[in-house]
């Protein structure tokens, strides 16, 4: 504690992006993510809260960014504590497969998240999707 200043932060290189280019900092990145097995393109656009949102190790669709027309309430509800009320989301594709539970969309959202009402959403990390990111 400096008696000056008054508390005295370190800031992590990690979380600050200390050594990185400023250009790097300011380039948005753009997602595409796709089904594995059949390519269909899910959804693609900017990171960001007007895009693609990613919050909590998952990706939050725009409707401007959603590419497929095959997402599909199976209704089966779903509850988080502080998110509230969502339903499971199918992915119904052109060949008339479908690739059950791969994504929600929160019907009842928590009022403090704007960002996810309504959205389509999707983990980052799942066997089915393919998410790809580029800076640009």
């Amino acid at each position: 504690m400096n008696a000056e200043l008054g508390p005295t932060f370190i800031l992590d290189p990690v979380c600050t992006g200390a050594g990185r280019s400023a250009m790097q900092l300011k380039t948005p990145a753009f997602i595409r993510i796709t089904h594995r097995s059949s390519g269909e393109v899910i959804a693609e656009g900017p990171l960001g809260f007007w895009g693609i949102t990613s919050f909590e190790g998952n990706f939050y669709i725009s409707r401007k960014c959603l590419k497929t027309s095959g997402f599909k309430p199976n209704w089966i509800p779903g509850l988080c504590v502080y998110k509230f009320l969502y339903v499971w989301l199918d992915l119904r594709l052109p060949d008339g497969t479908c690739e059950s539970s791969v994504g929600w969309m929160y019907w009842l959202p928590n009022p403090l998240f704007p960002f996810i009402a309504f959205r389509p959403a999707v983990p980052q990390s799942s066997p089915a999707l393919l998410v790809q990111e580029t800076t640009g």
